[in-house]
C-alpha cells in the first residue's frame, strides 16, 4: 500500500475495532473479525473498501484452498461486519461462501480410559487439570481461568464465569476433585488462580499448548487410537452422565449449552441409549393388544 492508502486503511480499521467493541463482541470475536480485515488487506496489498465482487470471490476461493472451513467462516463473518458497520454496505453475495454443514461425532474415552489417562499423565498439574476438565465437563479455557474464589466447598459447587456466550453457570464439585485441587494448590499457593503458569506470576495462566501436548503424549503412551483433545474430556463427561441415567436437560445445564439440540447429539454416542431404544421399541410392540397371533 502507498502512504495515503495505508492511512485510509488504518482509519477504517480503527473504526472496525471501535464498532466491534460497541456491538459488545467478545475478545475472541474481536480478534478473529479484525484478523479477517488484516488478512484480506495483506492479500490484495490495498485497503479493502473498493474490492469488487470478483475480487472477493477470488480471495475466498484461495482461502478455502489453504485454510479450514472454520477460518473461512470467521473471515466471512468478519468481513460482513466490516462492510455493514464500517462501509455501510450490504454483502449481497454472502451465501456464495457457504461452509458445508458437517455433523461429525466426536471420539470419547470410556471411564476406564479416562482413569488410565489421568493416572499415567506425567506431571501433577496436568493430572489434576485433566480430572477437573472431565469431572466438571469444562471447556479448556474455563478450566485454565478457574480462580480460588470460584470454589465453594460448603455448597460443593464451582462458579464458571464468563463462559462461552458471556454466560456464567454453577456446576457440582465432586469431592474427589476438591481433594485433588487442594493438594495441588498447596504446591504453588497462587493467591488467585488454581492453574497458574510455571513462573507463578500474579497474572500468568497455565499454557494451552502445554496442556494439549501433555494429553497427546499420554494418549499415545496409553496406545489409545482415538482423536482426543482436552475438549473430548468434556464430551466424555456428557456421554457418561447420560449413560448413568441423567436426563438430557440436566446435562444441557451442566454444559452451558444454549440449545438442547447441541446436547442431544451425545445420545448418539451412548451404547445404553441405543440399547434402551431397541428395548423400548420391543416393549412397546409386545404390549400391543393384537387380536391375532402367528407362529414364526
Amino acid at each position: 500500500m502507498n502512504t495515503s492508502e495505508q492511512q485510509r486503511f488504518d482509519s477504517l480499521y480503527e473504526k472496525h475495532l471501535t464498532n466491534l467493541t460497541l456491538q459488545g463482541k467478545r475478545p475472541a470475536t474481536i480478534d478473529a473479525y479484525s484478523r479477517a480485515v488484516r488478512r484480506i488487506a495483506a492479500y490484495f496489498d490495498c485497503c479493502p473498501d473498493n474490492l469488487t465482487t470478483d475480487d472477493l470471490k477470488r480471495y475466498f476461493a484461495d482461502l478455502i484452498a489453504s485454510h479450514s472451513w472454520s477460518t473461512v467462516k470467521l473471515d466471512r463473518n468478519g468481513l460482513q461486519f466490516f462492510y455493514r458497520h464500517v462501509l455501510n454496505l450490504e454483502w449481497q453475495w454472502l451465501n456464495i461462501v457457504k461452509p458445508p454443514q458437517l455433523k461429525r461425532l466426536p471420539d470419547i474415552l470410556t471411564p476406564a480410559e479416562v482413569a488410565i489417562v489421568i493416572s499415567l499423565t506425567h506431571q501433577l498439574r496436568y493430572q489434576v487439570f485433566f480430572l477437573v476438565l472431565y469431572s466438571m465437563g469444562l471447556r479448556l479455557g474455563e478450566g485454565i481461568s478457574l480462580q480460588v474464589g470460584d470454589i465453594d466447598s460448603q455448597l460443593m459447587q464451582v462458579h464458571i464465569r464468563n463462559a462461552k456466550g458471556g454466560k456464567d453457570r454453577l456446576v457440582p464439585l465432586p469431592k474427589r476433585t476438591l481433594l485433588a485441587l487442594r493438594y495441588y494448590w498447596q504446591t504453588h499457593r497462587h493467591p488467585r488462580y488454581l492453574f497458574p503458569g510455571k513462573d507463578n506470576k500474579s497474572d500468568s495462566l497455565m499454557d494451552k499448548g502445554g496442556i494439549q501436548k501433555a494429553l497427546k503424549r499420554v494418549i499415545a503412551e496409553c496406545n489409545i487410537h482415538k482423536s482426543i483433545s482436552p475438549h473430548n474430556l468434556r464430551h466424555s463427561y456428557a456421554t457418561h452422565l447420560l449413560e448413568q441415567g441423567l436426563d438430557l436437560r440436566s446435562v444441557q445445564s451442566l454444559l452451558g449449552h444454549n440449545s438442547l439440540n447441541t446436547t442431544a447429539r451425545y445420545t448418539r454416542l451412548t451404547q445404553i441409549t441405543r440399547k434402551n431404544t431397541a428395548e423400548a421399541i420391543n416393549l412397546l410392540t409386545e404390549s400391543l393388544a393384537l387380536k391375532w397371533e402367528y407362529d414364526v
